[in-house]
């Protein structure tokens, strides 16, 4: 026979572990929303096909920083966000020469960036972009010679921005934090 104490215990527990599953779908709902990479203009970090959880709420409170991941509507038509790794933040400067990036600061400082710990292909085209416009931001991919980025001309505007790439779920071989990067 049954016992109804083992009986109650057991849709006690399946009850909590229901719960607990709405919990978490209800707060990835709402803090975050699915992207899937389409294209090669992030590899080695981020593959086609990959799927990762954006971060919405990641600039509430601060700003985006270079080396951040983020993913945008782009200035450029496209049915697709774009997935970019910010490297030049408003008032800013970017040049791009033999294979390297030179960050022009707003205090007059010039510092080459270095991207060894995310990029393979250092970049072969030479680039030098206007001011940064306040609150917009230079985006590059982490595949340089193969991605249509800001050094095609254009800047991604502050409310254009979904949020900072933050998870990647699928496939499991990639499971884990996304690859953001900090210069500080």
């Amino acid at each position: 026979m049954f016992d109804s104490n083992n009986v109650k215990n057991l849709l006690l527990e399946f009850a909590g572990i229901l719960a607990l599953a709405i919990a978490i779908f209800l707060l990835v709902q709402t803090f975050a929303v699915k992207a899937i990479v389409d294209g090669s203009s992030m590899e080695p970090n981020l593959s086609h096909g990959q799927k990762i959880l954006v971060n919405k709420v990641a600039y509430l409170f601060s700003e985006p920083g270079r080396g951040d991941i983020i993913v945008f509507d782009p200035p450029v038509s496209s049915q697709n966000d774009y997935i970019k790794r910010v490297i030049g933040l408003p008032g800013e400067v970017i040049e791009i020469k033999d294979g390297i990036v030179y960050i022009h600061q707003t205090d007059g400082n010039t510092i080459p960036l270095d991207e060894s710990a995310y990029i393979s292909d250092k970049p072969t085209y030479t680039f030098t972009s206007e001011k940064i416009p306040e609150d917009h931001y230079f985006v590059l991919g982490d595949n340089r010679n193969n991605s249509g980025d800001s050094h095609y001309g254009w800047f991604v505007a502050r409310s254009s921005i979904a949020g900072k790439a933050w998870f990647s779920y699928s496939p499991l071989s990639d499971f884990g934090l996304v690859p953001n990067y900090s210069f500080e």
